[in-house]
């Protein structure tokens, strides 16, 4: 299961616990929508956590967002009955924490097709521990189901003894690591969250941080972040405005059989017009679901 090309710029983890942050969610101009029954909920409502995130998607009016449910893991009290609930719930994704194997991945997936899970439905590995940075590549190439690598930066943060510094220094390697595992298999990925949320320059420098790394968008915490996130991981209006003319020049001169293609003195070849061609696509499935939502 290729990644879908979609956007994915902003991706907000929602309490499950929380019935009015659920409601509010579907208003909210995110791309992905991340049902949280881990990290975000208390032991004494896990339970709870997962009906109200089975009733919300049953009431449905999310839109074109992408529904993500981040469950618990299967070595937990309640791992086995999110992924057994996630079966027959409206989702788009499961979302397991702390992969740190293939087994697991595949153990995971085992569970939801027992469970009677739809063959659409993806699934995504949290990137969380050192161990799951040295396994990445054989994480990605798991199962057809794996669509997406998410990076959860305060764990691994945590593990590493790292400091959470503005450049990131610390977790360059595990950030590498992940984007050769996830574009060597046709995955999407997402970035970590950004925990200061007073800290608005050095949440903006993140996101630009990750798109230059070469991330898919950014998962976050707080609905007021979602402006800076999708500005800073969608393509600019020059940067569609140069895909375009590269797309027109290259199309021109494949039908005058010219074999070398000049846009304002710039070599063009094949990669440049496969990149221009992913950048107009995105361009416009953004443009499709803000005007969806505007409807």
């Amino acid at each position: 299961m290729a990644a879908t090309p979609r956007p994915r710029r902003s991706a907000l983890y929602m309490p499950g616990a929380n019935t009015r942050a659920l409601e509010k969610a579907r208003g909210l101009p995110a791309d992905v929508l991340i049902l949280d029954l881990e990290d975000a909920v208390a032991p004494d409502a896990k339970a709870q956590a997962r009906a109200n995130v089975a009733a919300a998607l049953a009431q449905g009016g999310y839109g074109r967002r992408e529904m993500v449910l981040r469950v618990n893991g299967l070595p937990t009290a309640w791992g086995h009955g999110d992924l057994a609930a996630a079966a027959a719930m409206a989702l788009d994704a499961v979302l397991l924490p702390k992969v740190e194997s293939a087994d697991a991945v595949r153990q995971a997936e085992a569970l939801l097709v027992a469970a009677g899970a739809p063959t659409s439905l993806a699934l995504w590995c949290m990137m969380e521990t050192p161990l799951g940075m040295l396994h990445a590549e054989a994480i990605a190439a798991s199962s057809p189901r794996v669509a997406c690598l998410v990076m959860g930066t305060s764990d691994l943060a945590k593990d590493l003894h790292a400091r959470h510094t503005r450049d990131r220094l610390p977790m360059l390697t595990s950030l590498g690591l992940c984007l050769l595992a996830a574009r060597a298999y046709g995955l999407a990925i997402l970035d970590g969250v950004h925990l200061d949320l007073a800290d608005d320059e050095g949440f903006a420098f993140s996101c630009t941080q990750g798109r230059d790394l070469g991330f898919d968008g950014k998962t976050l915490i707080h609905p007021k972040t979602l402006a800076v996130a999708n500005a800073a991981f969608a393509p600019a209006p020059e940067e569609v405005a140069w895909s375009r003319r590269i797309i027109a020049a290259h199309a021109e001169a494949e039908a005058s059989r010219k074999g070398v293609v000049l846009v304002d003195g710039r070599l063009i070849e094949n990669l440049h017009v496969e990149d221009a061609r992913r950048t107009v696509a995105l361009a416009e499935q953004i443009a499709a679901m803000e005007q969806a939502a505007t409807a």
